[in-house]
């Protein structure tokens, strides 16, 4: 396995989206998540026993034994693993069951699987992940299937399934001395027929004395309200993420929209992805408001687990949303409805982008504003872009405001800038990993929500930090960003609107 070590270094940038970010003090941890190459069940439809599916299992582990291991000798307190990582995808809800545990609940039971390894039976697992915490003094958050019995008879609300039992994608957290200390069931499935959503949605956090409380989430759970939003309502500042995440360019690839969440919710993200070339996984990092430490591999690359450590700062409390400080002079054209547009409206056309109905207008000049609406939800952009080798790549400035209804269900509005995939505008909204053209560029929408994730990602996956981000008290987002370095593939205000899910 390659091992990739990068300690955190801060970026040269200003952020000033109307909430304070703090350092506690001097303190910082070292965090570590490993992007796991997966050994796969060849055939997992067939059933296994309970002897196989272990068998299948602690192939697995002995990585994460091996990962956990060069972690800790790095000086790394936390690592964490992807989603699905012990047993791989594609399960029906019979065919999983002999990878299944009961996993207690420890905030009722208090149990170190490691030295109490008798207590419960069929913990197998869960015994050797909390003996690697213990045996490599690190706190290890892994991802595996947990078993529950349900009232079938007795509680008709509780929506028990017709087997008796409730099945659950499972996030589990050992504390460095082997003691269970967090147990959380992903709430928001992605076709995920083996598994079951809880009858409630869970709000799971856990203490550190190295970093204080981290919350913890899963993979879909990203693009919801349950439980992420509810967490950073109540003061958690670092969310840990095991993923399995398919990426999709150009608004939605893993890094991208990781570090997006990172600077638009002003926490700390530890998040561990698959690695699979068939199924497009890949993409892993830890970041902070200020940092960013990420892998990603490009197209040709080995397919290969990658460990990332990253030495980064224990956050403070942030304020509310209060009072903004208003963006330069220089930018005041944002402001101006009557200004002069470079593209008629006319010149408006509609193309698919992620399977939604984008708005775009083209980038005709060097330089120039352009405004574009989806409705009354508006979009605006001042850009000044600089060809490289006479380079002819088209570029569109896209708005969209809607509910999103394909592979899962929630409502958003988006200003996009994208390099199109050729010369033809119906090209615009596909998946482009390259470009050579750079930018100065000012991208502005007016939102109906506070939850806006900014995003600038340049050519062959390659994540740069805006300059400037700032928000109004009536809900306009302005990034600014000078001089990327790389060809601007995409540069994003992504928002969810999630009070608008269920129209």
């Amino acid at each position: 396995m390659l091992l990739d070590v990068v300690l955190w270094v801060a970026f040269a940038s200003t952020w000033a989206f109307g909430q304070t970010d703090t350092i506690t003090s001097d303190l910082t941890y070292v965090a570590a998540v490993y992007e796991h190459r997966v050994i796969l069940n060849p055939d997992p439809h067939i059933p296994l026993s309970r002897l196989d599916a272990l068998q299948h299992m602690r192939k697995n582990l002995a990585v994460y034994e091996e990962q956990a291991d060069l972690a800790a000798r790095q000086g790394a307190q936390i690592i964490v693993f992807p989603e699905d990582g012990l047993h791989g995808f594609n399960f029906s809800r019979s065919s999983i069951s002999g990878y299944l545990e009961t996993i207690p609940d420890p905030e009722v039971e208090k149990w170190n699987p490691c030295t109490e390894s008798g207590k419960f039976n069929n913990t197998e697992v869960q015994q050797q992940l909390s003996c690697m915490a213990r045996r490599h003094n690190i706190y290890v958050v892994a991802n595996m299937g947990d078993v529950q019995p349900c009232p079938l008879q007795t509680d008709p609300t509780s929506f028990c399934p017709t087997d008796g039992r409730w099945q659950f994608n499972t996030n589990v957290v050992f504390r460095s001395d082997g003691l269970l200390v967090a147990r959380y069931h992903k709430q928001n499935l992605y076709f995920e027929d083996a598994f079951d959503t809880p009858p409630q949605p869970e709000m799971i956090s856990f203490e550190t004395t190295f970093a204080g409380r981290f919350g913890l989430i899963t993979c879909f759970d990203i693009l919801f309200y349950e439980p992420k939003v509810t967490l950073l309502e109540m003061g958690v500042r670092q969310l840990i993420f095991p993923t399995a995440w398919m990426n999709q360019l150009p608004l939605l690839d893993t890094i991208q929209f990781q570090r997006a969440l990172s600077l638009g919710s002003h926490v700390t993200l530890l998040a561990a992805n698959i690695r699979s070339d068939r199924l497009k996984m890949t993409g892993s990092g830890i970041y902070t408001p200020f940092a960013a430490t990420y892998h990603h591999a490009q197209s040709g690359d080995p397919e290969e687990g990658r460990l990332l450590i990253a030495r980064i700062p224990v956050l403070g409390v942030a304020t509310e949303y209060g009072q903004v400080q208003q963006i330069a002079a220089d930018l005041s054209y944002c402001r101006r409805d009557d200004r002069p547009s470079d593209t008629p409206p006319s010149s408006t056309i509609t193309s698919t982008m992620m399977h939604d109905p984008f708005k775009f207008v083209f980038l005709a000049n060097t330089e120039g504003n352009l405004k574009v609406c989806d409705g009354t939800f508006c979009c605006r952009l001042q850009f000044q872009r600089s060809p490289k080798n006479n380079s002819d790549e088209l570029y569109a400035l896209g708005a969209f405001a809607g509910t999103h209804t394909v592979n899962g269900r929630y409502a958003v509005q988006v200003c996009a800038l994208v390099r199109c995939a050729g010369p033809e505008a119906s090209s615009c909204g596909q998946e482009v990993e390259e470009a050579e053209t750079t930018f100065d560029f000012v991208l502005e929408g007016e939102f109906v929500t506070n939850y806006v994730y900014p995003s600038v990602l340049v050519s062959r996956y390659v994540l740069e930090q805006p300059e400037r981000v700032e928000k109004s008290p009536e809900g306009r987002v302005t990034m600014k960003h000078s001089n990327t370095e790389g060809g601007l593939v995409t540069a994003c205000l992504y928002s969810r609107v999630y009070h608008l899910d269920n129209d």
